[in-house]
């Protein structure tokens, strides 16, 4: 029986052993361990690092073993302890200190490689110095954050976040203490990098000591001599060559000599390291950066917290962890786009794949690799769109409690409570929590250029040196086209017109001087204020000072302020960023062929005027077609370049622009475009739309009939449609439409002659981008008149087919450029399917499709509820609340015209009344952040209701019927005007001219009222000066 146990352990533990042997586990332990083995052995190896240094002869082929003591102990690499203590002193490892990296780096920046490399005691030093030196340069960096850690704890009384987390306390003595025992062990590094540098340089220079310096030199005897002891056993051939060659002579090297070569070789290695370790040197500056903003933090808080109100303290503590909230939140987004930027999605995301076995037996080859493509397709779909989906849902979760704290920060209490002063506490809470706007450039801003840049691109500041200095030439441009007036009655001018030209001219002088006399009236009043109590005057904002230190600012920090795309507001970006995108753009179109530094605009204009000249002479276009389209060579400049940027997308791609007004093409562009465009407006009248409300009316008439509860609603959105229609197809588009207009000539042209031009307005398309030159050899020019036509045309005679299927089925198909909305009752597999055949008509056509029972088309948002109609006002997620601030300087009439045209949007779209209420509220919180008055807005509110007949308060019950009039009432057509009895006038518009327009007419009756030109109305209009996009941004 004891045997049999034995027998039976022995057999257990044999079994054992043979698993333990076989797992997983244990082979990776037996792998690491080999592992192990080999590196220690090959550092070893390698450990004897000078071994080259001690070299006597120029033979490159060194054996580095060799250079190894035998006698050398090998340590046990399977002790645990030793281990351990390897991966405590194993310093990382950095590609950048690879020996190829570094020679491959030395051979293409330096004339002067080979002479550092072709020897081996120079290459040896490199590789011993090179990461003692980046030690040195990272410890040195590090050692000037800690010692500015100390300088703010001591200083400024103010230890960073960095500290606190390390130490856990706030105590001055042992946070300063940390840091200079940090500070030590930095400094002992430093001094010990230093200690190791000196001694490699100089046997660095022993080295070159022994090693002698050669030159050539002539023939002597002994080289005779030596040729003619060879003679045996030489060929002729190399006796003579043995004869004619000089023999090197070796000259011993000068200590200077010795002393430049050690410097070259240590600036070289300065400049690799510089290059390789400008990360670190960012990091470390932005550690500086973070601490000082943390200081900044801190110290508002506590100013705010010594004297908050009870009230403000409370909403302060409710809005701090929505701030750390809102802080994770970005982190997450900001990730996540650069995810979508880098094409790495997380694992949840990464980890999909649909796969599955195929039987090759019974499915031929070319059939499963087909399914095997769908799948992979399927993946990538799926991968992309639920990497769309995560980054919307997280950008939507940053939106939301963005604008949650915004709302708390603008109904932050100022007024006084229960005898406390809120003032100073609602001043140091706005320093305190105060967001930043689009700033990806990191500048930073004072809070009056803050407040600057919210009120938008838009703004215009009072500036009556303008309107004063624009006074003369106004003045002369009036009396010119009033003695005009009067020659045309074939009569003399005289006295009347200079009189009322010198009285204007006084009028304007003493508006355009109204600040001086304010300003002077303001000091009189401060003066007095000790006898008078008067209120107190706020100090004028110095707008010119600031636009000048704004762009002052922004180049130096080599930023780029732009209008962003969709939004309108400002978004600040580096120069940097704009020109990698833009690079990448231009790789991935394919578009543009760079012509370096060739200037093509004079060719460009030779050509165009002898194309020109070339179709008058073939009587193809007329005299004055050629006289109105040739160009005067000192009124042309190339095209230039510029992007806007979609700060409202995941990584801010840019949208190209290509501004050429003044382009050599740009006359046959637009002649082109108003010849054709009216055509295609005729042409596709039934299937276009240029408005949310077109759309609006088009789906009441449809959803009377047609409305069900199955009813889809489909918008499709057609990708980069401008840069996807070829050249040559989309010419050919235009000679379609005219052919299917049936039309031989437009405007005394040939059809014929109307491709001829289009074609070399397409073709000629040059621009100039960041010092270079460019020609557009693919797809149209985005800033080009003419494009838009030819892509219209284009997707018309695309479209005719899909309009046809989805007529005959009883839909409705619209189209507004590249935006297309379907509305139709098939089931959603069917009409998925139908997209899908679409797609494959035209290669250069890419549909993008959304289907549901509601849909978002241009500003409009449609539902299908229970089969109803429902329709109101659609807000991208780009969208921001701004309008033209109240307080820019503009006529009044400019600002009710855009509360009535939002107000009228509003009642068209909505057709419900609470959706109307809703929007009109959005509408006035809108308004009142762009600093409305709510007065103003009420009464607008009303006269909008007034002028579109809406005589009730609008309830629940006559919503529907006064909507409906709005709706049905005809659009006021423009009322044409008698050229001959008006006269238009245009002075620029500043502050204290309200009341100008009165007193110009007044004016004018007073001289002119019984004069032979007194049938001449005046409209007098106004001239802005420039608004802070045109101060700010420079798009060149």
């Amino acid at each position: 029986t004891n045997e049999q146990q034995l027998q039976q352990r022995t057999y257990n533990g044999s079994n054992q052993r043979r698993r333990q042997t076989t797992i997983a586990s244990f082979r990776r332990r037996q792998r690491r361990i080999r592992q192990q083995e080999y590196c220690q052995n090959e550092n070893i190896v390698q450990n004897n690092r000078f071994a080259l240094l001690a070299e006597n002869n120029n033979n490159d082929d060194i054996d580095i073993v060799s250079n190894v003591d035998d006698s050398e102990p090998l340590p046990f690499v399977n002790n645990s302890k030793k281990n351990q203590n390897d991966k405590k002193n194993k310093k990382k490892n950095r590609t950048y200190l690879a020996y190829n990296r570094i020679m491959t780096w030395v051979q293409n920046e330096t004339s002067s490689s080979t002479e550092i490399l072709e020897t081996s005691g120079n290459q040896a030093y490199l590789m011993a110095s090179i990461p003692v030196y980046d030690e040195w340069i990272r410890a040195n960096y590090d050692l000037q954050v800690w010692q500015t850690y100390l300088k703010m704890g001591t200083e400024n009384k103010h230890w960073a976040k960095e500290i606190i987390l390390r130490t856990k306390r706030r105590d001055d003595i042992v946070n300063s203490q940390f840091i200079k025992k940090k500070i030590n062990q930095l400094s002992t590094v430093v001094a010990q990098a230093n200690a190791t540098i000196s001694d490699l340089k100089v046997q660095l220079r022993t080295y070159w000591s022994q090693v002698p310096g050669y030159r050539k030199g002539k023939p002597t005897a002994d080289n005779v001599a030596q040729t003619t002891t060879t003679t045996n056993t030489t060929t002729p051939t190399e006796i003579t060559a043995t004869a004619t060659t000089p023999k090197p002579i070796a000259v011993p090297l000068t200590v200077d000599k010795i002393r430049s070569k050690t410097e070259e070789i240590e600036k070289l290695i300065l400049k690799y390291l510089q290059h390789c370790t400008q990360h670190v040197k960012k990091i470390n500056e932005t550690r500086i950066q973070l601490a000082k903003a943390q200081m900044d933090e801190f110290k508002a808080l506590e100013e705010f917290e010594q004297i908050a109100t009870p009230s403000q303290w409370n909403i302060h503590l409710t809005l701090k962890p929505k701030m750390k909230l809102w802080s994770t939140k970005n982190k997450n987004y900001l990730t996540a786009v650069k995810r979508v930027e880098y094409d790495m999605p997380p694992k949840f995301i990464s980890k999909t794949d649909l796969s599955f076995k195929i039987d090759e037996l019974i499915i031929s080859q070319d059939e499963a690799q087909v399914i095997y493509n769908q799948m992979r397709q399927i993946t990538r779909d799926f991968r992309t769109q639920a990497m769309t989906l995560y980054v919307q849902s997280l950008a939507r979760e940053h939106e939301l409690l963005l604008n949650e704290i915004k709302r708390i920060i603008e109904g932050f209490p100022q007024d006084n409570d229960e005898g406390f002063n809120a003032e100073p506490g609602y001043a140091a809470f706005k320093q305190y929590h105060e967001l930043p706007i689009i700033n990806e450039a990191q500048i930073r801003l004072t809070e009056e250029e803050h407040q600057l840049l919210k009120l938008g691109p838009r703004f215009i500041y009072n500036d009556p040196k303008t309107a004063s200095r624009r006074r003369t030439t106004e003045l002369a441009t009036l009396q010119r086209k009033i003695e005009t007036r009067f020659f045309e009655k074939k009569v003399s001018s005289g006295r009347p017109v200079e009189e009322f030209i010198a009285e204007l001219d006084t009028l304007l002088q003493n508006l355009h001087d109204t600040p001086a006399i304010s300003q002077h009236r303001n000091t009189s009043i401060i003066q007095n204020q000790s006898i008078v109590n008067h209120p107190i005057i706020k100090k004028k904002k110095n707008y010119g000072r600031l636009v000048k230190r704004l762009k002052h600012k922004f180049r130096l920090a080599n930023a780029i302020l732009r209008k962003s795309d969709k939004s309108k507001v400002f978004h600040i970006g580096r120069s940097e960023d704009y020109r990698k995108k833009s690079e990448e753009y231009m790789d991935k179109t394919q578009a543009y062929q760079c012509l370096s530094t060739n200037d093509p605009l004079p060719d460009l204009i030779q050509r165009t005027n002898k194309y020109l000249l070339d179709l008058r002479l073939a009587k193809w276009i007329t005299q004055k077609q050629y006289e109105n389209l040739c160009i005067n060579p000192n009124d042309v400049e190339l095209a230039h370049l510029y992007y806007l940027s979609k700060a409202h997308k995941p990584g801010t791609p840019l949208r190209p622009i290509v501004s050429g007004l003044k382009h050599p093409t740009i006359k046959i562009s637009k002649f082109l475009d108003n010849l054709l465009r009216p055509l295609f407006d005729k042409m596709a009248f039934e299937t276009t739309v240029t408005s949310g409300f077109e759309l609006v009316k088009q789906l009441q008439k449809w959803s009377r009939i047609n409305m069900h509860q199955e009813t889809l609603f489909c918008t499709i959105d057609v990708t980069d449609l401008y840069t996807m229609v070829p050249q040559t197809e989309g010419v050919l588009s235009l000679k379609k439409m005219l052919d299917h207009l049936k039309l031989k000539q437009v405007g005394g042209l040939k059809v014929e002659t109307i491709i001829r031009l289009s074609r070399f307005v397409m073709q000629n398309n040059y621009f100039s981008y960041d010092g270079q030159y460019y020609h557009q050899i693919r797809e149209g020019a985005m800033g080009s008149p003419l494009t838009l036509t030819i892509a219209n045309c284009y997707m018309f005679f695309y479209e005719r087919q899909i309009v046809k299927q989805i007529s005959n089925s009883g839909g409705l198909y619209f189209r507004y450029i590249d935006d297309i909305f379907i509305t139709i009752n098939w089931p959603a597999q069917h009409l998925f399917k139908q997209i899908d055949r679409w797609n494959h008509f035209d290669e250069n056509i890419k549909l993008s499709e959304n289907i549901g029972p509601t849909a978002d088309f241009l500003d409009l948002h449609i539902e299908n509820q229970d089969g109803q109609l429902f329709t109101s006002v659609y807000q991208k997620p780009s969208y921001e609340p701004y309008y033209l601030p109240f307080n820019s300087i503009h006529p009044l009439h400019m600002k009710k015209n855009i509360i009535f045209t939002m107000l009228l949007r509003t009642i068209r779209y909505c057709s419900t009344f609470q959706a109307y209420l809703d929007e009109r509220e959005k509408l006035r919180i809108a308004l009142l952040l762009n600093k409305y008055p709510n007065k103003f807005v009420d009464e607008q509110f009303k006269n909008v209701l007034l002028k579109l007949s809406v005589d009730k308060p609008l309830t629940f019950n006559n919503y529907a019927k006064y909507r409906q009039n709005v709706i049905d009432s005809p659009v006021k057509e423009k009322v044409s005007l008698d050229y001959g009895k008006t006269m238009f006038v245009h002075f620029t518009y500043c502050s204290s001219m309200r009341t100008f327009p009165i007193k110009f007419h007044a004016l004018w009756n007073k001289y002119f009222g019984e004069s032979p030109i007194n049938e001449v109305l005046p409209v007098l209009g106004t001239r802005n000066v420039k608004n802070l996009q045109r101060h700010l941004t420079n798009t060149r």
